[in-house]
């Protein structure tokens, strides 16, 4: 089969290889082959190739860590399934494999392409405001890197929940994804100060919840501009620096931080991510939710794709079709 091969590490664009002749995979005990439909980047992509992130696999393997697929053989055979590839043999490429207990039924309301970009995000998402921030109707949302893949999710999940939603972006092009995602209130960090604009927004009380997948700047900022008894909940740190955040200036400002890897609540709590999926489903099926899809594009450009989100350049989400 086609697939793509990261030999070295390095960045996408250089190290990544698409060979013509790799052995298609083949199922465990509990595992699913399926033909790839479409293949979701996502940013942790990026940094698996380059060797930076918490899972390694070893060398050669195939990156891409969501993806829609149908069964290819078995009783299951033809079903249509959305889920995280059993590494080394990732998405990018014509066949993957799902762990049976982890792979979910893709939601009928969304195609291919916008169904492999539900899983990661969206789950993401949902329990960053609603199983660690709990988020309540009425609160002010505040949402970083609002036009990327996990952020858009944010700003269509706090929509649903009756949050009115704060969404910081980085440029014209993103506050315009931004907007059209129906946030109340857009914000370009690179033309404004972003805490002056919430603490204006919200008559001076600042954000109840603040989502932040990016860190550095966008958390010192974020707790300048946090409500009192407020959350901030940590998604990760795409801007590439890790804060040490000033605890006394929590406890003076009565707010709290919290910590979300979604990726622990399938070992420590896989019911509550099937729950989880059920509501997006459900929100799915009523227009609620729809992943922002910026691009569509074939196997072979799946190198220069994860490139583009490495380097920030992405809206939304690039989603690698299946031949």
């Amino acid at each position: 089969m086609r697939a793509w091969q990261v030999g070295e590490l390095g960045e996408p664009d250089a190290v990544m290889r698409l060979a013509e002749d790799v052995a298609r995979p083949v199922p465990g005990p509990g595992q699913l082959l399926v033909r790839v439909r479409a293949a979701a980047v996502n940013f942790p992509d990026a940094l698996m190739v380059r060797g930076q992130y918490q899972v390694r696999p070893p060398l050669p393997f195939t990156p891409g860590v969501e993806l829609c697929g149908e069964v290819a053989d078995g009783a299951r055979r033809g079903e249509r399934l959305i889920g995280n590839p059993v590494l080394p043999h990732g998405a990018f490429a014509e066949y993957a494999l799902l762990d049976a207990a982890a792979a979910f039924p893709a939601p009928g309301a969304l195609d291919d392409a916008e169904a492999a970009a539900l899983h990661i995000g969206y789950q993401t998402a949902w329990f960053a405001l609603h199983r660690r921030a709990r988020l309540r109707a009425g609160e002010t949302l505040l949402v970083h890197a609002a036009a990327g893949g996990v952020g858009s999710a944010a700003v269509q999940l706090g929509r649903a929940a009756g949050a009115r939603v704060v969404a910081v972006v980085g440029g014209p092009a993103k506050a315009a994804a931004a907007r059209a995602l129906g946030a109340d209130l857009v914000v370009d960090r690179t033309a404004a100060d972003f805490p002056a604009a919430v603490k204006e927004f919200t008559g001076g009380r600042g954000a109840d919840v603040v989502f932040d997948p990016v860190g550095g700047a966008a958390y010192t900022g974020s707790t300048k501009c946090v409500a009192f008894e407020g959350r901030i909940v940590v998604v990760g740190f795409a801007a590439g620096q890790i804060p040490a955040p000033a605890l006394n200036h929590a406890l003076v400002k009565n707010y709290a931080i919290l910590g979300l890897h979604w990726g622990l609540y399938n070992t420590r709590d896989p019911q509550a991510v099937r729950a989880a999926h059920d509501e997006l489903t459900g929100l799915a099926a009523q227009g609620v939710v729809r992943p922002l899809v910026s691009a569509r594009v074939p196997l072979a450009e799946a190198a220069t794709a994860v490139q583009s989100v490495a380097d920030g350049r992405s809206t939304g989400r690039i989603v690698v079709l299946g031949d």
